[in-house]
């Protein structure tokens, strides 16, 4: 019983501890992760803010590091529980 009142804290601290790191996002991160649930690539949010693909990947890596994921699906899902995106940012089908 012990073990799982201890694995009940952790998962608690945890959540507190992404809470923390969310604040902690640049305005730039914000501005990357919007564009990717737009359904944007690399490529293009780089043209978009003039930075180069490698600045946008690097971006991208930094945000699915501090939101503890390890794909895009699971970081847009993650920014939607942490309100950092709403909903209907995501885009279903990009139309160019």
């Amino acid at each position: 019983m012990a073990k799982v009142k201890s694995a009940s804290r952790e998962s608690k601290g945890n959540s507190k501890e992404k809470s923390g790191e969310v604040l902690s996002l640049t305005v730039r991160q914000k501005e990357i992760l919007r564009l990717v649930a737009q359904g944007h690539t690399n490529r293009e949010i780089g043209e978009q803010l003039n930075i180069s693909v490698r600045t946008v990947e690097v971006h991208r890596f930094n945000l699915m590091r501090r939101l503890r994921v390890r794909n895009v699906a699971h970081l847009l899902r993650q920014a939607i529980l942490l309100r950092l995106i709403p909903k209907n940012t995501i885009s279903t089908s990009k139309a160019h």
